[in-house]
């Protein structure tokens, strides 16, 4: 793990935020390719996307300041700490803001609210990939101590005073599996954009795979702040993860009948 990439001057350059940057920028470059996909216009899709990411930022700051409302609640100072700021909050935070956003844009541009999600969720899935190795570099979202021989130790007294890590332990990498399951579910969801039947159909998809995903890997997650519920026996967010995939799956029988637009000439670049 390496916290810091490098110091310029009194300017510290932190390896999270250039690879939270380095997703966001290449999910942009992947919605771009995925909307000629679908007829949409890339440029507008491209702009559309840097507002969403903005807000989805926002919302999931939001979210996981919710997510543990009375340690927020007795420690205000907290929310504006370099712990929170730092931190990219939680990825469901972002989904419900980013998709309430796209709704409020396609109502407004009169566009169709389903292909522009598909447009957006496997990229959303590549830079959330690459956004949880900068979690695992930076040390947070760390999991429970394990003594299987994929357990990993972080060592980085700056991880500790920066977010709390346990140091010296063996964990699991919660950020590692994430993160690869993310990367798969990108390459599977190309694969289906490739067979897409329905408008709606890789929306659906990535809730019920992200849902599974993130319901699983709770189980052995240790970071604070996501609303451990019953004893610490279930995560608040695992009850949103079950929500996910009951409305993923609603998505999906909705929608089969849904046909796909028809994929229009995109408009040529000046």
């Amino acid at each position: 793990m390496h916290p810091v990439l490098f110091h310029w001057g009194s300017l510290t350059i932190y390896s999270y935020g250039v690879l939270v940057a380095a997703g966001v920028i290449l999910g942009l470059v992947a919605a771009r390719w995925q909307a000629r996909k679908l007829g949409l216009d890339p440029d507008q899709i491209w702009n559309v996307g840097i507002y969403m990411v903005l807000i989805a930022l926002l919302g999931s700051k939001l979210w996981l300041v919710l997510g543990d409302l009375p340690y927020y609640w007795h420690n205000p100072r907290e929310i504006f700490s370099f712990a929170t700021l730092q931190s990219g909050g939680d990825i469901y935070g972002g989904v419900v803001f980013g998709l309430l956003f796209i709704w409020l844009y396609v109502r407004r541009q009169k566009l169709p609210f389903y292909a522009v999600a598909d447009a957006f969720v496997a990229p959303l899935a590549l830079g959330h990939a690459i956004g949880r190795i900068g979690c695992f570099a930076a040390g947070c979202c760390w999991g429970k101590p394990t003594h299987m021989p994929w357990g990993i130790v972080f060592t980085s007294p700056l991880a500790a005073q920066l977010v709390g890590t346990p140091l010296h332990v063996p964990l699991w990498p919660t950020e590692l599996i994430e993160a690869g399951a993310e990367f798969l579910n990108f390459l599977f969801l190309i694969w289906l954009g490739r067979k897409q039947k329905f408008s709606g159909e890789l929306l659906a998809a990535w809730m019920i795979l992200y849902g599974v995903e993130r319901g699983l890997i709770e189980f052995v997650r240790n970071d604070p702040g996501r609303g451990m519920m019953f004893g610490g026996a279930v995560s608040f967010m695992q009850f949103v993860s079950l929500g996910m995939i009951l409305f993923g799956s609603w998505l999906f029988l909705r929608n089969r009948s849904a046909k796909l637009p028809a994929v229009a000439a995109a408009p040529a670049r000046r």
